[in-house]
């Protein structure tokens, strides 16, 4: 083989690989997808998808299943499963992050082998909570699931909040740097990662709104919130115009309605936003609850105050 016939297969090789791989990168506007329950507190898996195909028909490039407000640590592996195998045939089947993250890892495995084998492979992992351990233990705990699933694009979840762990920039390096093909970004909702870490083909997605404009300055790939089940138009509006160097005409806005919604938990205040025009949304696993009558005439009057109504939300 000529020098030049190696030299250009090499290099066709080489970017055929960093193309699958931007392919895979995960980029843009994500809703945490709220799930939807019946009067008895079951999930109601149809309404719950067709919640989350709604978000990408208003915006969303894709939508989270089973994350935090989705009540996720709070639904069976039952009722999970039910719904992952409807969740298969939608017509949005490539756009969802499936949210696997439980406090066994054995668990977790499992949920993932039932979503890979329904065609599913990018997963939104949160640390186990409760106990206390460093990164030496966080990079175990994802070597053992990525040896059971190499075939996985996981998202790393970095909410210390919830899980009482925070991922450090070298952390996510070493994990990158030895699952290059399975550790394909980081939702950052305790915020010390977004502005520092630069991966070249890694998605850094903020979980704020707040953060949005801000981290695609920095190089950011976009969000992954709680509050684009119902910012949705307006959050995709300001990542378009963005990347269109249009004027951004819809940022204060999109900022001020989540900081509205920060003003209280965000579970309780999406649920009773919604509501209003569907009891469905009342809905709620304990220990978790709908705002007091106060807060929530407090949220919509606040809301109210920006020009942003049920209405609104849903606008494409």
């Amino acid at each position: 083989m000529s020098f030049f016939k190696f030299h250009f297969k090499n290099n066709y090789i080489t970017f055929i690989k960093k193309r699958i791989f931007i392919m895979n990168e995960i980029k843009g506007i994500f809703a945490a997808s709220m799930s939807i329950l019946d009067e008895n507190l079951t999930l109601n898996s149809s309404k719950t998808i067709l919640h989350a195909e709604n978000l990408i028909d208003q915006g969303c490039h894709g939508v989270a299943i089973f994350g935090s407000t989705g009540q996720a640590q709070l639904i069976s592996i039952g009722e999970k499963v039910n719904l992952l195998n409807k969740l298969s045939v939608s017509k949005y089947k490539n756009k969802y992050l499936i949210g696997t993250g439980l406090n066994s890892l054995g668990e977790t495995i499992n949920l993932m082998n039932i979503s890979t084998s329904l065609g599913f492979n990018k997963f939104l992992i949160m640390p186990p909570a409760y106990y206390k351990y460093k990164d030496k233990e966080v990079v175990n705990f994802y070597s053992k699931i990525i040896d059971k699933i190499p075939e996985s694009k996981i998202i790393l979840y970095n909410f210390e909040k919830l899980c009482g762990y925070k991922f450090s920039i070298n952390c996510v390096e070493e994990l990158v740097k030895k699952f290059p093909d399975q550790i394909v970004g980081v939702k950052d909702s305790s915020y010390n990662l977004y502005e520092n870490l630069k991966i070249e083909n890694f998605s850094v997605l903020p979980g704020s709104e707040l953060k949005l404009l801000k981290g695609l300055e920095l190089g950011c790939a976009g969000i992954i919130t709680a509050t684009c089940n119902v910012t949705a138009p307006l959050a995709r509006k300001v990542y378009d115009d963005f990347f269109n160097k249009n004027d951004q005409t819809k940022n204060e806005k999109l900022c001020n309605v989540r900081k509205a919604f920060d003003q209280f938990d965000l579970i309780s205040g999406l649920h009773s936003f919604l509501a209003q025009e569907n009891k469905i949304y009342e809905n709620i696993l304990p220990p978790l609850s709908l705002l007091d009558l106060n807060d929530r005439k407090k949220l919509i009057e606040d809301l109210a105050k920006l020009g942003f109504n049920l209405k609104e939300s849903k606008a494409a």
